[in-house]
């Protein structure tokens, strides 16, 4: 595993994230062990999860909403020491009108439940989940500033934020002297490269890390989804992920995996090695987050993760998405 800086900071990440969404919701806390102990032994060390991530997420129950954490907090016991936990905040997490966003409010309390569930003292990275336009980002980097200086976070990152609403939340903070986003995460495939045109740009320019999620398309460029075929019966899309579909339902999507398949078959690496080398060989990327539900998934798919793609593969596989894609 190589490691990567995080931002301007001294901190090395694994350019290999272990993003752990599946668990609580896909997979039980023992399933769960198990990927940990594969991600941990293969040398990552970033593990991100969020609040929100749990069954209810699918089925509206609140009482089901941070169950990776909760699993999370379980199986790490003595190996806390050994890796960097991110999670993040935002979402709906209770009845009340409160129970959301980013007001200082919501902020202390969501932190001390997840503190709560994780079994720790401190997040080494704390992530608002989306853009709040309900509340002021003064608001919310005082907050987070206020909760570096209490020892309970190490640093702050954001995810899903656009060029400039990242460069606004760096302009208070140069301008108030709080802390900055050190990190952004969002996401980023071969089927989804919208940041390309300005986030990474400005990450680059300004020394933002750029842990990007969903590498392998939601699991598109796995290769297990097909033109006119039922999915198969274990898979996100049979168990009814909404934004799997939605991107399934833009027609350029399995149109990619057509062009990729050879290109891979070519290197003699599956689909999804090839989907994650190729966003660890793009600039400006700092970790990729990849997911599993069995550790002999995430081993697989990692199997050729210290190779790199050459800038005329690069430049090929642009080539071919400009041609058929058109």
């Amino acid at each position: 595993m190589q490691y990567r800086t995080l931002g301007r900071t001294g901190v090395k990440v694994s350019e290999v994230s272990l993003g752990t969404m599946a668990f609580g919701r896909w997979i039980d806390e023992q399933a769960s062990a198990r990927v940990l102990d594969q991600a941990l032994g293969m040398g990552i060390n970033l593990v991100d999860t969020a609040d929100v991530y749990g069954k209810g997420m699918d089925n509206g129950s609140l009482s089901q909403l941070g169950e990776s954490e909760t699993i999370l907090g379980n199986v790490l016991k003595n190996r806390r020491h050994d890796i960097l936990l991110a999670t993040k905040l935002h979402n709906v997490m209770g009845p009340g009108v409160n129970d959301q966003g980013q007001s200082r409010y919501h902020i202390y309390r969501a932190l001390e439940s997840s503190l709560e569930r994780l079994q720790t003292d401190y997040i080494d990275l704390y992530q608002v989940h989306r853009f709040d336009p309900h509340t002021p980002l003064e608001e919310t980097l005082q907050a987070l500033d206020d909760l570096v200086k209490e020892g309970k976070i190490r640093y702050i990152g954001c995810s899903n934020y656009a060029a400039w609403q990242l460069a606004k939340a760096h302009g208070i903070s140069a301008l108030y002297h709080l802390r900055r986003f050190e990190s952004v995460q969002p996401e980023y495939s071969l089927i989804t490269r919208g940041i390309e045109q300005e986030l990474i740009p400005f990450a680059q320019s300004e020394q933002v890390g750029v842990i990007v999620y969903s590498p392998l398309g939601r699991g598109i460029l796995s290769g297990k989804y097909r033109f006119g075929e039922a999915p198969p019966s274990e898979s996100r899309l049979a168990a009814g992920e909404q934004r799997l579909q939605a991107l399934l339902n833009q027609k350029h999507a399995l149109k990619i995996v057509d062009i990729i398949r050879p290109l891979a078959e070519k290197r003699g690496w599956s689909l999804p090695q090839y989907a994650v080398n190729w966003v660890l060989s793009r600039p400006g990327i700092t970790s990729a987050i990849v997911g599993a539900s069995k550790p002999e998934q995430l081993q697989e798919t990692l199997r050729y993760s210290d190779e790199r793609l050459d800038s005329e593969e690069l430049a090929e596989i642009d080539r071919l998405s400009i041609e058929r894609l058109e």
